[in-house]
């Protein structure tokens, strides 16, 4: 089992030969910029404290929600399940994260983030689904050593919501993007969610590691918060988050 101190000073999974795989002709070709409130773009500062960001129809289309409803992903036992039957599509309010992958230390470090915060989100009424890339097998990995609740990990094998959500790929963000840095400001958090780490959940194909995560709340179909990871470890504040959930207005 790896240990924290071994993966300190790179959180590198095993990177495939350009050979054995297709990875996008222009993996870094992304503007670091998110969305404002007003419909324009604000430069993301690399802070310790990621900022909020809000929703823009010039980022993502008033039917999003129904084309993301429309993916098939996994839930940890297996079970194909659709997007759309996640939540109330009426009036439900959802918190969407989307991991990395089920062998990134950082998106324990999420997980571990997450479940701690679940009563709360609970409380609220708030529906908590956590995404991540791999098989189920690997989903249930993470489930059973991190802990983290099984009724609320899926599995996107094959990025399907990732790239409906047209989040961040490439080598560049993985491990050389400066947002990734604010991570070791986390470092305790990090060291107690990793205790139990395996490597072994890692997804299968290695192409998925390039991938970035994100965070998303909806109310029934309505987009209410989007946030892109800029890099690995720049998770959205869940304290930002929870605020969205309970200022959502009611219909």
């Amino acid at each position: 089992m790896a240990t924290l101190q071994s993966l300190r000073p790179s959180f590198r999974p095993s990177i495939p030969s350009p050979n054995s795989h297709t990875f996008p002709a222009t993996p870094f070709n992304y503007s670091p910029k998110s969305i404002g409130s007003k419909g324009g773009s604000v430069t993301v500062r690399h802070s310790i404290v990621s900022p909020r960001v809000s929703v823009s129809n010039s980022e993502y289309s008033t039917q999003i929600a129904e084309n993301l409803g429309d993916v098939t992903i996994f839930t940890a036992t297996g079970e194909p399940v659709r997007f759309s039957d996640l939540w109330d599509q009426s009036q439900g309010i959802a918190v969407v994260a989307l991991l990395r992958h089920f062998g990134c230390p950082c998106c324990w470090e999420l997980a571990s983030a997450l479940k701690e915060s679940k009563a709360r989100f609970d409380s609220a009424g708030v529906k908590l689904i956590a995404v991540g890339i791999g098989t189920p097998n690997k989903a249930r990995m993470l489930a059973e050593r991190l802990p983290f609740p099984l009724d609320c990990l899926y599995a996107d094998p094959d990025r399907k919501a990732y790239h409906v959500l047209n989040l961040y790929y490439g080598f560049g963000r993985t491990f050389f993007n400066p947002s990734s840095i604010k991570v070791f400001s986390r470092f305790d958090a990090l060291q107690k969610a990793v205790k139990n780490y395996t490597i072994e959940a890692t997804p299968d194909d290695r192409s998925g590691v390039l991938q970035q995560g994100g965070m998303f709340v909806f109310r029934g179909k309505q987009l209410l918060y989007a946030r892109k990871d800029e890099g690995t470890g720049d998770h959205a504040p869940l304290d930002d988050v929870f605020d969205v959930c309970c200022k959502a207005p009611v219909a």
